[in-house]
């Protein structure tokens, strides 16, 4: 059997999708350009006012108001966490519980004002610290990058503070350490990725707050607490634990504000809001709604608060904190300048020429900005650059004429009304500079993006190809193989070279791409030259005959019916509507392409007996009783189906959805009794699973050997169930309901992960050292040699295709004479050789299932039952429709069967509580055996990864049952047919059941088939990989491009990345127990 040029040649495929995906993403997800300027004390920015008369010490650009300033940041304090509203009878958990915001707001109007913060999507928190220190816009890709957070090197509002002398204390998340790095004047850092742990951050915080307060040795002090996000992914909003934190940091409040001095400010701010699940990252209306509190001992406003409170973009505290504490403006601010903030006790016409001239200074310092950035970057429109200057002009030149005639602060009645239209004017050219940026800031390569989805479309067209010729030259992946490796190297090579002449720096990902793509024409060249030598071989010979063309008629439109499916699938890639609908799209196209699959086979006759005289004069047929066996199995479909549709997580698109209970973690019942039931119903899922597969390898006698995987399938499946079990009990019990035992729990809640993790590590070492299932009992009656020597040209396959025949050949006549005597001795007894593929992968699947289930809440294992019943389904089907259609093709899985497989991995992302958005990701599951912080993000990201694409991880591995699997049902399936055999037919059947091990009677045919296989399984992820590419593409001005179709082409890409992998995997295990069957049928050959 040809192994690794099966292993290789699918490696490469994967590689050529892996290089279309990463150039296209270069070119779909492109950051925005950094400027390297910083702004200083020297620019020209000073208005004409303030020129005249000097500033005073300490003051860049406009006198500097306060010495000092507190920000306190609380990690997702949405809007209505913040707002007070004393009309309120029976508030929920998050309503009513910062009082102190609204006892200081209604009390001192002038002094105090609550703002609506309205965050930019990404609303992640790294992206939010960035905003709110630059006064920039973060652009989508960077959020990828939220765990892995790397210094800011653009200009922003903590570099001016520390250039220009300002001491700054920070506590609190320790995402600001990686983003500034030796920035801080004394730092409290503690760890923030941990989102079940409320308590850590804060009171590390709330330990250092005061005391550091009071010892006055600071100018800029920044608290960011995280216990209310960390709340909200742990319990959501509405629960009693959010009320607790809520009014924590509501005391906190009310004891700093007794700790400030008459020359601070004091701001409270959310980086961003939640969902109603806790949950953000995506622009929802309640992500981005943030809130902001302002106050100082001092003045600050010179009218009362509106009477609904007024919505700011989070990037105008930059400009405003910045002139207030009197340092420049960040470089690349964009954000509008709170002008209302510098009026104090001023009468209105000195408020107003106070407020133009930080409007002044504002402008000036975007239209630099603006026009550095026009120079090296030509995304921003030249036509509305032009408009922006003219505006900026206007209003600049208007403001100095204005000063011209204004004496002191004493300002002429008739210039009185044109001082609110200056102001108006400022902020109309703010304004829509900002939205300029806004709008251009998705840069695009397009040259990339053609690229890439070139390099995918070949890649899918290689895939098809290369599964149709293998069925014609069993030798492809060798033959072919040859010269993809051989022109890719040659491709980079001559990219390097022009790089090396041109003196240009290399890019890894366009010499990757360029690789792939030359390897690519590589391949379809050799094929091109094999495909003309068989056309002149054939050129002389007579044309199809009618039957052939029927055949291949028939085989065609045997073959729409799938693709057609496939085909709307990845139409339906192109509709914000049904991307979003997803979740009740791919089971409804599931359940059509199997009963398609059924009305195919009656409209072919074969779910009907052949009609004899009697029946023909009658004019009714009679239906076959296989039949009603698949119309069981298609109703067991339909109801998994259905039954999956209860796990599922909403979408903000989609309002009046309400997301599973059976996401929310036991924890989360406040019901006692309910939860006792839920924990029980699930132990015993995960109990039933351990017996259903033991039943299985039992039956097929898979269970007999004493070899070290058998046992631990029989003790450690069980002991991995228990520990399993155990963690549940520990997870759902309350935070502070042990008492004592608390530090006993919680170091219960890592060492029982961390046991399953080893005890499945143990079983995958197992299964790979010897994946053998098999108990062989030797009771021959004389010593003679069971094989004949082979006398030909010594080869290990040859010598197999001679060993294997006879061996069988043995043990036939062995039964034969035990059948004739009706003695119980035997030569040889093989106890789950039929078997002994599909063996192997069922203990991986649930090794993997097993820690799958880990990862998520304990309530989806419900979910996890149903995907394994639908898997074993789905398998059935396909077997007994190869079965009823009497498919001679053995070593050949039809498509329908691959895309069903496929489709039903795509349901099941859905039915895990999952979704193709941000928010939905389920954060908890890198914490899973991990109670502290980790030390490097790429252990977090595999567990978040296996949680996420769990159902691709299992269909993908699973992947070959779908070629062994009719072979594991042969007996089954002939004793159906044949309930009473003669003594003959039983010799016979013994000759037949031979069930995986035909198999190995045709080793070339099985590594070409197991080649076809994983060639069809990436041509359907690569479909559905090119729908998402070109729909990303094609519609990337679109309204939704950021909401919809840029994070379903990033889930998608990740996905088709996690699966190929695991297809990897799954074929490599398969090839792995076929060269240890070789081993044991040497070693049995030489007893």
């Amino acid at each position: 059997m040809q192994r690794w040029p099966v292993v290789l040649f699918l490696a490469w495929v994967c590689f050529l999708f892996f290089a279309g995906i990463g150039l296209f993403m270069s070119g779909f997800l492109l950051t925005r350009i950094e400027l390297a300027s910083s702004s200083s004390c020297s620019d020209p920015l000073v208005p004409p006012l303030w020129e005249r008369q000097s500033l005073p010490p300490g003051s860049c650009w406009a006198p500097q108001r306060f010495s000092k300033a507190v920000l306190v940041i609380i990690d997702a304090l949405h809007f209505e966490f913040a707002r007070f509203d004393p009309a309120k009878a029976s508030p929920l958990p998050y309503e009513n519980k910062l009082g102190v915001l609204h006892q200081l707001a209604t009390s001192q109007p002038r002094h105090a004002r609550l703002y609506r913060f309205r965050a930019d999507p990404p609303t992640a928190t790294m992206q939010r610290i960035k905003g709110l220190t630059t006064g920039s816009l973060p652009t989508f890709i960077d959020v990828g990058s939220n765990f892995a957070s790397y210094a800011i090197q653009e200009d922003n509002l903590l570099a001016q503070l520390v250039q220009n002398g300002r001491r700054v204390v920070f506590m609190g998340d320790d995402t600001w350490e990686g983003l500034f790095p030796k920035k801080f004047f004394r730092s409290y850092f503690f760890p923030s990725f941990n989102v079940k742990d409320l308590h850590t951050v804060d009171d590390g915080i709330l330990q250092h707050l005061y005391p550091t307060v009071d010892s006055g040795e600071w100018d800029v002090l920044i608290a960011h607490f995280l216990g209310v996000d960390h709340c909200g992914h742990k319990h959501g909003p509405d629960h009693p634990e959010m009320a607790k934190k809520l009014t924590q940091m509501n005391e906190m409040l009310r004891s700093l504000v007794d700790h400030l001095g008459n020359d601070t400010l004091l701001l409270v701010a959310g980086d961003h809001g939640m969902t109603e699940t806790g949950d953000h990252g995506g622009d929802s209306e309640k992500e981005v709604n943030a809130a902001l509190f302002v106050y100082s001992r001092t003045p600050l406003f010179g009218s009362g608060p509106p009477e609904e409170p007024e919505t700011i973009p989070q990037v105008n505290l930059v400009p405003t904190v910045a002139l207030l504490l009197g340092v420049p403006i960040p470089y690349s601010n964009i954000g509008e300048v709170m002008a209302e903030l510098f009026t104090g006790d001023s009468d209105a016409v000195s408020a107003a020429l106070q407020q133009l001239s930080v409007y002044h200074i504002n402008a000036k310092q975007v239209d630099r900005f603006l026009q550095s950035y026009s120079l090296v970057a030509q995304d921003l429109p030249a036509e509305q650059l032009q408009h922006l200057q003219e505006l900026f002009s206007s209003a600049v030149e208007e403001h100095t004429q204005l000063l011209t005639q204004v004496q002191g602060t004493t300002v002429p009645p008739e210039l009185k009304p044109r001082l609110g239209s200056l102001i108006s004017r400022f902020q109309r050219y703010l304004r829509e500079a900002r939205a300029v940026c806004t709008q251009s800031w998705a840069r695009f390569h397009p040259l990339r993006m053609v690229g890439g989805c070139i390099l995918i479309a070949s890649s899918c067209l290689l895939c098809y190809m290369a599964s149709e010729l293998a069925a014609s030259s069993q030798s492809l992946c060798c033959s072919c193989l040859l010269y993809p490796l051989f022109w890719g190297p040659v491709g980079a090579a001559l990219l390097w070279l022009v790089h090396v002449f041109t003196q240009e720096g290399l890019d890894l990902l366009l010499v990757s791409s360029w690789a792939a793509a030359a390897s690519q024409l590589g391949f379809f060249w050799h094929w091109w030259g094999q495909h003309l030598k068989r056309a002149r071989l054939t050129g002389s010979q007579p044309p199809l005959a009618s039957g052939g063309v029927r055949q291949r008629l028939h085989a065609w439109l045997g073959l729409a019916f799938p693709m057609g499916i496939l085909v709307f699938r990845c139409g339906a890639m192109f509709s914000d509507s049904f991307v979003v609908a997803e979740a009740r799209v791919a089971p409804f196209l599931l359940a059509s392409l199997v009963m398609l699959l059924v009305g195919k086979l009656h409209w072919d006759g074969h779910l009907t007996v052949p009609e004899g005289p009697k029946q023909q004069l009658l004019g009714v047929s009679s239906y076959r009783r296989e039949m009603w066996y698949l119309l069981c199995l298609v109703a067991m479909l339909l109801v998994c189906v259905r039954l999956s549709s209860f796990f599922h997580q909403c979408r903000e698109e989609i309002p009046q959805c309400r997301p599973s209970v059976f996401l929310s973690p036991l924890a989360s019942l406040k019901n006692t009794r309910a939860k006792n039931l839920f924990y029980l119903l699930c132990v015993a899922l995960l109990a039933g699973l351990v017996y259903a597969v033991q039943s299985w390898l039992r039956h097929y006698g898979n269970l007999n050997s004493s070899d070290p995987l058998v046992l631990f399938v029989r003790w450690g499946f069980p002991l991995v169930v228990l520990c399993i079990a155990c963690y549940w009990a520990v997870a759902s019990s309350a935070d502070d309901s042990l008492g004592k035992l608390q530090e006993l729990v919680q170091v219960a809640v890592v060492v029982f992960p961390r046991a399953v993790y080893g005890l499945a590590s143990m079983g995958l070492l197992l299964l790979l050292c010897n994946p053998m299932t098999v108990f062989a009992k030797d009771t021959r009656e004389s010593a003679g040699s069971i094989v004949t020597p082979y006398l030909g040209v010594p080869g290990s396959e040859v010598d197999f295709l001679h060993v294997i025949p006879q061996i069988y050949k043995r043990m036939q006549e062995s039964q034969k004479s035990r059948l004739e005597r009706g003695s119980c001795r035997a030569t040889v007894a093989a106890y789950g050789l039929g078997s002994v593929y599909s063996a192997a992968l069922v203990i991986a699947l649930t090794l993997l299932g097993f820690l799958l289930m880990l990862l998520h809440s304990e309530r989806l294992s419900f979910a996890f039952l149903l995907l394994f019943v639908e898997a074993f389904v789905l398998l059935h089907i396909h077997t007994c429709a190869r079965g009823l259609a009497g498919d001679a093709e053995l070593f050949s899985v039809p498509w329908y069967a691959v895309i069903s497989w496929l489709l039903a991995a795509s349901q099941f992302f859905y039915s895990t509580g999952h979704q193709p958005i941000f928010p939905a990701i389920h954060w908890n599951a890198a914490f899973v055996g991990f109670h502290l912080d980790h030390s490097t993000n790429l252990l977090p990201a595999v567990l978040v990864g296996a949680n996420t694409f769990a159902s691709h991880i299992l269909f993908a591995a699973g992947c070959p049952l779908l070629l062994l699997w009719p072979f594991v049902c042969e007996v089954s399936t002939s004793q159906r047919k044949k309930p009473k055999k003669e003594f003959r037919e039983e010799l016979q059947e013994v000759e037949e059941h031979m069930m995986e091990m035909r198999l190995r009677e045709s080793p070339e045919l099985f590594s070409t088939a197991l080649l076809r296989l994983g060639l069809k399984y990436l041509f359907v992820l690569g479909a559905q990989l090119l729908a998402c590419v070109c729909a990303a593409m094609i519609l990337r001005r679109h309204l939704m491009v950021w909401k919809v179709f840029a994070p379903k082409f990033l889930f998608e890409s990740l996905g088709f990345v996690v699966s190929s992998i695991c297809l990897l995997l799954g074929i490599s295990l398969v090839m792995r127990v076929d060269c240890a069957v070789s081993t044991w049928f040497s070693q049995l050959r030489l007893r």
